[in-house]
């Protein structure tokens, strides 16, 4: 049975994906600084910024999932979010490799694509991986240093490291709240009014384990639709009225483009608010 480290497996990603994982097969440590609220994994309390606590946490695994992070972007210049971050993912990443696992699965982030979009606007929506790293926040830095570390780590190692650009994680209590946004485009305009189920993410970080890729890969993950009940054409005009939508983006289609992650990881979303109460 193939053995998975979870970092930050008591969080809203962590607790999807350690069931995901076991569910499927995997055997699963959740590697937290506290007990998860659904603890179905054994925890190993660690501190991430520590390496050698990083290290013995880690030894005997086959692979890891890297989703400990805080969460929360805090301004440009937060210091202590930049520090934890960064250095928690180059232990991970880096001792990973050191003790030879087969693949590094991580949680890098939307954020790095420029968000929010006030000062910065998307050149083009569906917004896609080939519009270049655009950190506005020391939170979004970090991810975007991170990418570049996995790039090298793996150059170095030839171990497939799988970065995941996360969009706003949801948990399907939250999808109630939807309707509060729908009176003002403007309120969500600052990631294109993207989200993802927090199953998704388990579902796609599955998926970056067991895909056939190789060297260092980014890919974003986002639901298939996006938070509104107003069409795409009608959003941008009122919010990005000079960015151009591209030709044949469905109605209600995600405006943070999946269609790397569902070519390469063959990912699909499963799960949409719309699935929950009506849409008008």
């Amino acid at each position: 049975m193939t053995r998975v480290a979870v970092t930050g497996g008591s969080g809203k990603a962590g607790r999807a994906t350690v069931r995901d994982l076991m569910d499927h097969g995997y055997e699963v440590t959740n590697l937290d600084r506290v007990e998860s609220s659904d603890p179905l994994a054994p925890l190993v309390v660690v501190d991430l910024t520590d390496p050698e606590e990083t290290r013995e946490a880690l030894a005997g695994h086959d692979m890891v999932v890297h989703l400990a992070a805080i969460p929360t972007p805090r301004g440009q210049f937060d210091e202590p979010t930049f520090r934890n971050n960064i250095m928690s993912t180059y232990n991970v990443l880096g001792l990973a490799a050191e003790l030879g696992m087969e693949r590094i699965v991580w949680a890098s982030s939307e954020t790095v694509l420029g968000l929010p979009f006030d000062s910065v606007r998307p050149p083009y929506a569906p917004l896609d991986e080939a519009w270049p790293q655009h950190p506005e926040t020391g939170y979004a830095l970090a991810k975007a240093a991170s990418e570049l570390m996995a790039e090298h780590i793996s150059r170095w190692t030839g171990i497939p490291i799988v970065g995941l650009r996360f969009s706003n994680v949801m948990e399907p209590q939250r999808y109630q709240q939807f309707p509060e946004f729908w009176q003002d485009p403007h309120a969500r305009k600052w990631n294109l009014w993207g989200y993802v189920d927090a199953r998704d993410v388990a579902q796609a970080c599955r998926l970056g384990l067991e895909a056939d890729v190789t060297g260092a890969e980014v890919f974003i993950i986002a639901a298939a639709d996006t938070v509104m009940n107003r069409p795409n054409a009608e959003l941008m005009v009122v919010a990005f009225p000079d960015v151009p939508l591209k030709e044949g983006t469905g109605e209600f289609d995600t405006l943070l483009s999946i269609a790397k992650a569902r070519r390469m990881l063959g990912y699909r979303p499963q799960w949409s608010w719309r699935d929950h109460f009506d849409a008008r």
